[in-house]
């Protein structure tokens, strides 16, 4: 018989102190996941308007969730503008500062940007709460191509950028793109007029680049003098006449053509016009040997 006594059964039921512990840490935490569900819900809530904000099928519920949330957009950032004026951005925008960040169609905005001059493609996005962002890519016109009596401005690809009918002092700007004439001129200009910039000297003299054969180039200048240029071999040819001009002068003589097609020699032909003018005997620069000038090699330093 034993003396022992057994523990009453309901003191096993006693929860352990570990047990305590972890169920009030649960009241603690309750307030906190409450929170995080409270600010999960209007995260997602917001979300899901902003996307259905540019859909036009949601442009009810963009309109009421605008009357709710009436947030008001305070700042307008546009990157990308070269070419095109921020003010023309706004206006085609549609929208300013001040007006509901959801009463517009993102789509309809893309579009009416996307139809402005010089530009390729815009890109728009809100950031809530109060914040458009707008990034424009453009087409940047890198010469203008002549051909079949027409002008069109052309991207460094030779591909045509429209201008929508541009006019006025924007006009005249692009008066000073470099001009290229003839066919095939708009696929190989960029690479003449890259090399044309490596000889500054030589292209202020230049007034416009025409495409012979679609295989080499002549060069038409201020003073009317008209430069052949080998095909595939410009740059050694422009470097060539660069030293000539330095040495000689040679673009501002009275010359109607300077060939250089060929590396081992230089042809020149002189303005017959100019010629038969009176000319002073005393100035070494007059160019008086008509023998020289019809067939001239050019001086060892310029080969």
């Amino acid at each position: 018989m034993s003396y022992l006594k057994k523990r009453p059964e309901h003191q096993n039921d006693r929860p352990s102190k570990s047990k305590i512990a972890l169920l009030r840490s649960k009241r603690l935490l309750r307030p906190f996941i409450l929170l995080l569900i409270i600010i999960g819900f209007f995260i997602g809530g917001g979300w899901l308007v902003f996307k259905m904000a540019g859909d036009q099928h949601f442009s009810v519920i963009q309109e009421k969730v605008a009357n709710i949330l009436p947030m008001k957009i305070t700042k307008i950032l546009i990157t990308g503008c070269n070419l095109t004026s921020e003010q023309d951005v706004k206006e085609a925008l549609g929208i300013q500062v001040g007006d509901s960040i959801f009463n517009f169609s993102v789509q309809d905005a893309q579009d009416r940007l996307n139809d402005l001059p010089f530009v390729d493609h815009a890109l728009l996005k809100r950031q809530l709460p109060n914040t458009i962002i707008i990034h424009i890519t453009e087409r940047t016109p890198f010469a203008v191509w002549q051909f079949n009596h027409h002008f069109k401005l052309i991207d460094r690809k030779g591909e045509i950028v429209d201008d929508h009918g541009m006019s006025g002092k924007d006009g005249k700007a692009f008066l000073k793109l470099p001009l290229v004439v003839g066919y095939g001129a708009n696929t190989s200009a960029s690479e003449l007029i890259d090399i044309l910039s490596s000889q500054p000297e030589i292209k202020q003299h230049v007034v416009a680049a025409v495409r012979v054969g679609n295989r080499r180039w002549n060069l038409d200048l201020k003073n009317g003098t008209v430069v052949l240029l080998p095909e595939n071999q410009e740059l050694p040819a422009l470097q060539r006449l660069n030293r000539l001009q330095k040495e000689l002068q040679i673009l501002d003589r009275p010359i109607k053509t300077i060939d250089l097609r060929l590396a081992d020699r230089l042809i020149i032909q002189e303005d017959k016009s100019f010629l038969n003018k009176p000319k002073d005997t005393d100035n070494p620069d007059n160019l008086n040997n008509s023998d020289n000038s019809n067939n001239t090699s050019a001086p060892s330093s310029a080969h």
